[in-house]
């Protein structure tokens, strides 16, 4: 697939964190990007994509909508690779069918339903999630090693009212189904909680996490995540795409770790800031576990390291104003 360079893919979802980064490396290899997103002519969309170098020449915008059924079709037309990132992504839900599940699921096999009808396609890559991977009731300690192998139980997280969890696991199960019946090549990506610079100028949720305890959070989550730098996990979309070789799914994690240990980061490179002292609960805290990278260092990724992670994220939060010091 080395001839692929620079030939022409679509973007889903452009406007959004992973996917802004993965546009700005792909017109940096010289690929021309066909983007899309919901509302064209919203500039916090797409102003921060039309300023990106090589947009001018070689980014194309288009509206598209996840649940209208065709509405990628002209866009996939002609691309040699298709980058579906688009999936929501936040915890305040109300309606978890409606918000997460369906845009997830018939929003990833409406994109895969274009993708057939484009002879010029060579191979789909998949932003998918640790989330699609890592919950299936057996248990996670620091001697567990989670790998490409691991099938999160959509029931087991239902149970739980994970719907972020039970989203991303039903839209890669669909998604592999529909490839296998179509003879489509596809590779996913299984990133963690994803962190590093911002280029879009609203909030994502990942961020969110780090900017609310900087921003004075009174307690700290008893919570254990693995966590990856979102410029790597936008070159392993890239590096899935034109190796040949690339198959299955690639789990990306830098490390997993408490949230205590992010404070304890964290204060290291901001002795001046208010952190959280205390946990949100008094329970023994919750275990980490590994994640393989064996996998993900066959593409060839070499990972930021987490504190490098967690300053860039401070120090863009508070370049965009996003942060109360």
């Amino acid at each position: 697939m080395s001839n692929i360079a620079g030939k022409v893919v679509c973007v889903t979802g452009a406007s959004g964190y992973i996917a802004s980064w993965l546009v700005k490396l792909l017109l940096h290899r010289g690929y021309t990007v066909k983007a899309t997103v919901r509302d064209p002519n919203d500039p916090k969309k797409i102003d921060h994509l039309l300023k990106l170098d090589g947009a001018k020449e070689r980014l194309k915008v288009f509206k598209a909508n996840l649940l209208e059924e065709g509405s990628f079709d002209s866009v996939v037309e002609g691309c040699y690779g298709v980058f579906h990132t688009a999936s929501p992504f936040f915890h305040d839900v109300k309606d978890p069918q409606a918000e997460l599940i369906d845009p997830a699921v018939k929003g990833t096999l409406n994109v895969l339903k274009s993708c057939v009808k484009s002879p010029s396609l060579k191979r789909v890559v998949l932003t998918s999630s640790i989330a699609a991977v890592a919950y299936n009731g057996k248990p996670r300690t620091p001697d567990v090693v989670v790998d490409e192998t691991w099938f999160t139980d959509p029931d087991f997280c239902a149970q739980s009212n994970l719907w972020y969890v039970v989203s991303k696991t039903l839209a890669e199960d669909a998604a592999w189904k529909f490839v296998r019946e179509n003879n489509i090549d596809m590779v996913t990506i299984n990133p963690a909680m994803v962190i590093g610079p911002l280029l879009q100028p609203v909030l994502n949720t990942s961020a969110a996490a780090i900017l609310n305890l900087v921003n004075g959070a009174q307690t700290f989550a008893n919570a254990s995540f693995g966590w990856v730098n979102v410029k790597d996990v936008a070159n392993a979309h890239i590096q899935a795409y034109e190796n040949a070789s690339a198959s299955g799914r690639y789990c990306l994690v830098e490390r997993v770790v408490h949230h205590s240990e992010i404070v304890k980061i964290l204060r290291q490179h901001y002795p001046s800031l208010q952190l959280p002292e205390k946990c949100a609960d008094d329970k023994p805290y919750v275990p980490t576990y590994q994640v393989s990278k064996e996998k993900a260092k066959s593409l060839g990724i070499e990972f930021t390291p987490l504190e490098v992670s967690l300053k860039e994220t401070v120090e863009s939060l508070k370049e965009k104003k996003f942060t109360n010091f």
